[in-house]
């Protein structure tokens, strides 16, 4: 299954979800977009169509914008920033790049290194620089020690008079564990500016929702790492994001092996342990970044990242289906399977 048609056929899973949470108490404005790689729902409840599509255009512009700025290996302004540091240049960045570099640098620190947007090459290493995905074999385990042995990392980078230096050039970014989340947080922020209370911005299911779905809250659902459809579901209003990192995403199987996309800093491998993370939040920059760390932290671990990071509602699905909660989690989630899976509340 390709990775547009399986965030296809969970997005329309999630609008199951919302079709059956009292869809008949308002009226929706539903946009879809095709942009930065996938699929972008735009729901707004009531208000004026005319001022809707206005600000779902300009949501759609700005992805478009985000997407050629910000993207690891399509040429643009991000590659060229990646080509100087390579060869030992500094480069110009923008306000933009500045502000992710530095969330990105704040973010990784938290995590311990866990999440780090300094890894592009390894990512490339692993053909996941590519709009078709990888297809294997893996890459062979020198290249991998070497680029491990170079230790990229964002507090590599120096910013001085809007020039970004760094003392590795092995450091390549990618901005992938959080653009997305970054994206959803400015769709979020135009909506506001046009006065719009009430609405959610799913991106391949992804989300972030600003105020209630009529009457009741937004009911979201959780995918079901390893079978159809969700496994659980949370209501969420006011100013909520619901992020999830998985196995399933993207990925290639090579001798009966599964090599999936979210590639552990420490071991230049796929992570191990973890089918699935979701991540409750109030900014979707944040639960982007810690859903990717958390995962990478695996069931041993997580609960101590998530606190280093500020989370306390999230749930990991280990790869033998047991599932790890928050206290604060587990309050709010009903799983929609019969019987339910193993259970265990983790208090960090």
């Amino acid at each position: 299954m390709s990775g547009l048609t399986a965030r296809r056929s969970w997005w329309l899973a999630v609008v199951l979800l919302l079709s059956a949470c009292g869809q008949k108490e308002a009226q929706l404005h539903d946009t879809q977009l095709l942009v930065m790689g996938t699929l972008v729902n735009v729901s707004i409840l009531d208000g004026d169509e005319d001022v809707a599509a206005v600000a779902t255009t300009e949501v759609e512009q700005r992805l478009r914008q985000m997407h050629r700025d910000l993207h690891a290996w399509q040429p643009g302004p991000l590659t060229r920033v990646n080509e100087a540091i390579a060869s030992g240049e500094s480069a110009p960045v923008d306000t933009e790049k500045t502000m992710l570099i530095e969330r990105g640098t704040e973010l990784s620190r938290q995590s311990g290194g866990l999440f780090n947007p300094a890894i592009g090459n390894l990512i490339a290493l692993w053909g996941f620089h590519s709009d078709d995905g990888p297809h294997g074999p893996p890459p062979d385990a020198a290249a991998i020690r070497s680029l491990l042995a170079q230790a990229p990392s964002m507090t590599d980078l120096h910013i001085d008079d809007g020039r970004l230096r760094s003392d590795n050039p092995a450091v390549q970014l990618d901005f992938g564990g959080f653009a997305k989340g970054y994206a959803i947080d400015e769709a979020i922020r135009i909506l506001r500016e046009h006065h719009i209370d009430n609405a959610i911005v799913n991106a391949g299911g992804d989300l972030r929702v600003i105020g209630r779905h009529g009457a009741r809250p937004w009911r979201i659902g959780i995918r079901d790492p390893r079978g159809p459809g969700v496994i659980a579901s949370v209501e969420v209003s006011g100013d909520e994001c619901v992020f999830t990192s998985g196995d399933y995403e993207r990925y290639f199987e090579y001798q009966g092996r599964r090599y999936h996309h979210i590639i552990d800093p420490r071991s230049g491998y796929p992570a191990v342990g973890s089918s699935s993370v979701t991540v409750l939040s109030h900014e979707a920059i944040v639960a982007d970044a810690a859903a990717t760390a958390l995962f990478v932290a695996g069931p041993d671990t997580w609960a101590q990242t998530a606190k280093a990071m500020g989370i306390d509602q999230a749930m990991l699905i280990d790869d033998k289906g047991n599932v790890y909660m928050t206290p604060a989690m587990a309050k709010r989630t009903h799983f929609e399977v019969d019987p339910p899976p193993p259970i265990k509340v983790v208090v960090p």
